[in-house]
């Protein structure tokens, strides 16, 4: 039997309340992983096509006949499509690893200097080694290429290590920065007072503590060298020289047709960039959160 309260109504029931913020923040998530799945889904769908079903409308969802012809033509350095595709993965895989390389070198010190140091200017000139991010980089284009040619650069992948670092580097040590800025300044302290050098401080104390940093520093220069088309198709010509993003529009832009064979190069090309930040994003989320709050 219910009970019934001394007004002759029955008790309301509490209601669990709706969040509606974070319904609507897992609304936002899932349509934009829908957002940056679906593409890639596609272009799988459509790399293990035939030339024809990839040409028919409406589009066929999933292929009637999959095939991976457009994979083994693609990695088979027999036959020049396979030749040129490997050197231009390659290519892009050297100059992707020297800028990154290159940038966490330069940007570890740099990056401790500014945290760890005072000296005069030191606010302007870190602000001053942020202020090219104001500016599109295509605006740069041709001063660089105008440097390059005085350098005898051009053509070479020299130029593009050199122009992916003046573009990377100011973040990579922003990035550095605010995580130095939040390891206790009193370790180092307590190393010298033992002994240490500051060096040996800095190798056998703050190093190992900021290698997410470190980690999330060569993951932005490692993608942003990668995935990187105007200055690669300005600075180079030759075609043993090309990136993969140059390589692939030369190449099949003769082949208009062949859109199996694009779709099945643009994701390979793109797999190396997404299994790496999978593999490492929980360093790259902590070196965010960490070089952004303050203890």
């Amino acid at each position: 039997m219910s009970t019934i309260g001394a007004t002759g109504t029955k008790p309301r029931r509490n209601r669990p309340k709706v969040d509606g913020w974070r319904w609507a923040g897992r609304i936002f998530l899932v349509l934009m992983l829908l957002y940056t799945a679906v593409p890639m889904v596609w272009m799988l769908i459509t790399s293990i096509k035939s030339g024809f079903a990839a040409m028919q409308f409406p589009p066929q969802w999933w292929p009637a006949e999959p095939t991976l012809a457009s994979y083994r033509k693609l990695l088979d350095p027999q036959n020049s499509v396979g030749q040129d595709f490997l050197r231009f993965f390659w290519n892009s895989l050297i100059v992707s690893t020297l800028t990154t390389i290159l940038a966490v070198i330069v940007a570890v010190p740099a990056a401790y200097a500014f945290s760890r140091f005072s000296f005069p200017g030191r606010k302007f000139l870190f602000f001053a080694v942020l202020l090219r991010n104001m500016f599109p980089a295509v605006i740069f284009l041709v001063p660089l290429f105008i440097l390059m040619r005085v350098l005898g650069l051009v053509n070479t992948h020299g130029s593009l290590v050199l122009t992916y670092l003046t573009f990377g580097l100011p973040l990579a040590i922003w990035l550095l920065k605010g995580f130095y800025d939040n390891i206790p300044i009193q370790l180092e302290q307590a190393a010298r007072i033992d002994g240490a050098t500051r060096f040996q401080a800095f190798m056998l104390i703050v190093m190992p503590l900021s290698v997410p940093g470190i980690i999330a520093t060569a993951i932005y220069s490692f993608i942003a060298a990668w995935n990187e088309y105007i200055y690669a198709y300005t600075f180079l010509s030759k075609n043993d020289q090309l990136t993969l993003p140059v390589g692939i529009q030369r190449f099949f832009s003769e082949n208009t047709t062949d859109f199996p064979g694009l779709m099945a190069a643009s994701f390979m090309m793109s797999v190396p960039v997404v299994v790496l930040f999978l593999v490492l994003q929980r360093y790259f989320v902590r070196a965010l959160t960490e070089g952004a709050v303050k203890h």
